[in-house]
C-alpha cells in the first residue's frame, strides 16, 4: 500500500480517541483560540479585514474575537491570519509545524458554515487533521524551503474538514490541496508579516479544496510520491518516515505550547532566562553576556541584528531583542513591539550582549538541545543545559503558567470578544452562536 493511501486510510477511519489524545486536543483548541483573539491586536493588521471582505459577502462563519461573520472561505482566511500572527500557537515540534493554526481556522469555519457540530466529531477531526500535518513535516529530511505550517498545515487541514463535510472522495480533495500548496522560507528569513498571510491561504485552500471535490472537482491522486509530488517539490524526505506507523500513536499529544508570543526557536533561551530570573540567579543590571549554542534551524531563524526600523514580525524572530526583553520585562508582552522598545538604548545595550553560535548538530530540523552560557559582571559563569524546551512534552508548562498564557491573551483579545473562546473553548468551535 502506498504511503498516500495510508494516509487516506487513516483520514477517514472511525476513530476513538484516547483519553490523553482527548485531553491534548481539547487543551490545544483552547490555546489555539486564545492566541487567536489575541491576535485581533496585531499592530499591522489594520488593512487586513478591510481586504477580506472585498472577497465577498455572507455571514457563514465568525471572525475571532469579534462580532463579524463572512464566508466560511474569508473566515478560514482571517482567523488562519489572527492565530499565527502573534507567534504564539502550538508547535509540533519534531515536524516543525504549528499544526493546530490552519487546521483550527479552517475547520472551524465549516463547522460555523453547518451550524455547528458534534463535540466529538469536531475533536477527532482536529487530532487527525493535526496527526497529518505533523506527520508530513516527520517525513521531512532536508531544511526548509516551503513554510511548513503552510504546506503540511494545508493538507492536515483539508483531511479534517473533508471529515466535517462527509464527503466520499478525499483522495480528490488531498490532490486539490497540494495542488494549492503554497509559501516560502523567504518571508520567515525577512521576518515579514507574509508568513501569517501564508497560513490564512493554507487555511482558506483547503475549504476550497473540499468544496471542489465535494462539487465533483478531480485532483491529482499521487500528491505524495509523485514525480512532481510533495517529496520531490516541496520536501525533500519520505512520507513512510510517517505513514509506516501512522495510527499507531496520536501526534498531538506531542504538540507544543508557547509559553511566549515569539517565534519557537527562541523559547529555549526565553524559558531558561525567564527561569534564572524567577529565582534570582541574575537581573538585566547583572548580565554581561549571554551566549547561546545552538543548532544550525535555531541559528538560521533568529540570528538577525535589531535595528530602528524593525517590523512587529521580524522582532518576534530576533533573538538578540526578545532577550534583551525577557531581562527588562521579566515577560515577553507583544504590546512592547513598537518603534520606541526597538530604540530605547537600554534595550539595545542588552541586545548587544547577546550572541549565538552554532554548534555540531547534523540535524536540519533539530530545535533542541541548546546550551545558555550567561556570564556575569562579577566575572561568575552561569551554564545551562537545555534538553527540552519549555511548553513540550518534556517539558510541559506548569498550571500557573498557562493561566499566565490565557490572562495575557484575554488582556490582549478586544473587550467585546466572545467569553466562551477562554472560558468554554470547546463550546464556542461546536455551538456558534
Amino acid at each position: 500500500m502506498t504511503p498516500t493511501r495510508k494516509l487516506l486510510d487513516f483520514a477517514r477511519a472511525d476513530h476513538r480517541l484516547t483519553p490523553e489524545a482527548r485531553a491534548a486536543t481539547e487543551h490545544l483548541l483552547g490555546d489555539t483560540l486564545a492566541v487567536g483573539a489575541a491576535g485581533v491586536s496585531f499592530s499591522e493588521t489594520t488593512g487586513l479585514a478591510p481586504a477580506v471582505r472585498r472577497w465577498g459577502s455572507g455571514t457563514d462563519a465568525r471572525a475571532i474575537g469579534s462580532a463579524e461573520r463572512l464566508p466560511a472561505s474569508s473566515a478560514a482566511f482571517l482567523n488562519g491570519f489572527r492565530i499565527h500572527c502573534l507567534e504564539w500557537d502550538s508547535v509540533h515540534v519534531e515536524g516543525v509545524v504549528h499544526a493546530l493554526s490552519t487546521i483550527t481556522a479552517a475547520l472551524g469555519a465549516v463547522i460555523d458554515r453547518r451550524g455547528g457540530c458534534d463535540r466529538e466529531a469536531a475533536l477527532t477531526a482536529l487530532a487527525v487533521g493535526v496527526d497529518i500535518a505533523a506527520g508530513i513535516g516527520i517525513g521531512s529530511t532536508g531544511a526548509m524551503r516551503f513554510f511548513r505550517p503552510a504546506t503540511a498545515g494545508l493538507l492536515g487541514a483539508t483531511m479534517a474538514v473533508a471529515r466535517i463535510e462527509g464527503i466520499g472522495n478525499f483522495d480528490d480533495a488531498l490532490g486539490l490541496a497540494y495542488s494549492q500548496a503554497a509559501g516560502t522560507m523567504q518571508a520567515h528569513v525577512e521576518g515579514s508579516v507574509t508568513l501569517p498571510v501564508q497560513i490564512a491561504v493554507a487555511a482558506r485552500a483547503a475549504v476550497c479544496s473540499v468544496d471542489l471535490a465535494a462539487a465533483g472537482i478531480g485532483g491529482p491522486h499521487d500528491p505524495l510520491e509523485g514525480p512532481f509530488g510533495f517529496y520531490k517539490i516541496v520536501e525533500e524526505g519520505d512520507p513512510r518516515r510517517y505513514t509506516d506507523t501512522i495510527g499507531e500513536k496520536w501526534r498531538i499529544a506531542e504538540v507544543a505550547i508557547k509559553p511566549f508570543p515569539s517565534g519557537r526557536a527562541s523559547h529555549a533561551v526565553l524559558g531558561t532566562l525567564d527561569e534564572m530570573l524567577r529565582a534570582s540567579e541574575i537581573d538585566a543590571g547583572s548580565v554581561a553576556r549571554i551566549e547561546a549554542f545552538v543548532p544550525p534551524l535555531i541559528h538560521r531563524l533568529m540570528t538577525r541584528p535589531v535595528h530602528d526600523g524593525m517590523t512587529a514580525s521580524y522582532a518576534r524572530l530576533c533573538l538578540p531583542f526578545l532577550t534583551a526583553l525577557m531581562l527588562t520585562d521579566g515577560r515577553i508582552d507583544p504590546r512592547r513591539f513598537g518603534a520606541a522598545t526597538f530604540a530605547d538604548p537600554a534595550i539595545r545595550a542588552l541586545a548587544d550582549r547577546f550572541s549565538m553560535v552554532l554548534d555540531d548538530n547534523g540535524d536540519p530540523n533539530a530545535l533542541e538541545p541548546q546550551r545558555l552560557v550567561v556570564t556575569l559582571t562579577d566575572g561568575r559563569r552561569i551554564e545551562r543545559h537545555v534538553a527540552h524546551t519549555l511548553g513540550g512534552a518534556d517539558a510541559p508548562m506548569s498550571e500557573a503558567q498557562t493561566r499566565a498564557k490565557r490572562a495575557l491573551a484575554r488582556e490582549l483579545a478586544p473587550p467585546d470578544a466572545d467569553a466562551r473562546l477562554f472560558d468554554d473553548p470547546l463550546g464556542y468551535f461546536t455551538e456558534p452562536k
